[in-house]
């Protein structure tokens, strides 16, 4: 009895299933939802600032996120989530008067005399803030995050200290407390009984622009008879592009993508917005300006990526 060698036919290898080689793959959705925090979130500081110069600063907040929050809340309720009882909709409003009337209605007043770059150098350190906060909580911060406290408040100073930084400085001090406020209504947010998803932050928007609307009618703020077409277009915008898609990309990517990476605008919207004032309204970029924004920038990133760790 003969034996037959194995040919390359019959080899015992040619057996074993052969994996395929791994392909690279890319989500648009993931794309296009960096896209929407990174460029949109950026852009809405110059928007707001060729908005203010046209229409009331807090009458404009008011119109933009309360038509935001009810159309937003008519899209939670088209997929299906329950209609808010009045006990979210109460516990909604300190966090609604923090993030809309703090956060962002002391931004709006801001602008109206400061660059709108400067506006969002500022606004980057929302996650110092919230760092710093979170020690009396008892959440001690680790080496790294002491470090970019100190790095991202030494850019505030360089800010504030110079000639570039120009505007009102009352504005200066109310453009300051507004990370403050978002910092105090996030940490407030995850401590009260709110509801799920899109719907706490509909009635977030919605009670946070009524607010806002009350605060203008105490100023005094009303509609200017003719405000400019641009300031108009400048609101549309805002409300569609800043407070509906941007805002949905990012609860996209809370929910899809590892939180470091859904957090990290908060050190790229800065770079973002100092680019677009300076090339679509020509804000002069100074060198305190642009040296308060690599270490406000480098500072987020550290405090940022320590607290994800």
């Amino acid at each position: 009895m003969t034996t037959v060698p194995p040919t390359a036919s019959t080899s015992s290898f040619d057996a074993l299933p052969v994996a395929p080689a791994p392909a690279i793959r890319f989500d648009l959705r993931l794309i296009l939802a960096l896209v929407a925090v990174y460029v949109i979130w950026g852009s809405t500081y110059y928007a707001m600032r060729v908005a203010v110069h046209g229409l009331p600063p807090m009458l404009m907040g008011a119109i933009r996120f309360v038509v935001a929050g009810v159309v937003l809340l008519g899209i939670a309720r088209l997929r299906g989530a329950p209609w808010p009882t009045a006990r979210h909709w109460l516990m909604s409003i300190p966090v609604g008067v923090l993030f809309f009337v703090g956060g962002n209605g002391l931004v709006a007043v801001a602008v109206t005399s400061i660059d709108s770059a400067v506006a969002a150098v500022v606004c980057a350190t929302m996650p110092l803030w919230a760092a710093l906060i979170a020690t009396f909580t008892g959440e001690r911060p680790a080496g790294r995050e002491w470090l970019g406290l100190a790095a991202g408040f030494a850019g505030v100073v360089v800010l504030v200290g110079g000639v570039s930084a120009g505007g009102e400085p009352l504005h200066m001090v109310l453009l300051i407390l507004s990370p403050l406020a978002w910092a105090l209504g996030s940490i407030l947010s995850r401590r009260l009984p709110l509801p799920d998803g899109l719907t706490a932050a509909s009635l977030q928007m919605t009670t946070g622009g009524v607010a806002l609307g009350a605060v203008a009618l105490l100023r005094g703020e009303w509609f200017v008879a003719g405000a400019p077409g641009e300031a108009w277009l400048a609101l549309l915008y805002l409300a569609v592009f800043g407070s509906l898609i941007a805002f949905s990309a990012f609860a996209w990517l809370l929910r899809n993508t590892r939180p470091s990476l859904a957090t990290s605008y908060a050190y790229v919207n800065p770079a973002i917005a100092v680019l677009i004032g300076a090339i679509l309204g020509g804000e002069v970029l100074g060198a305190s300006t642009l040296a308060a924004t690599g270490l406000i920038v480098a500072a987020v990133a550290l405090v940022v990526s320590a607290r994800q760790k």
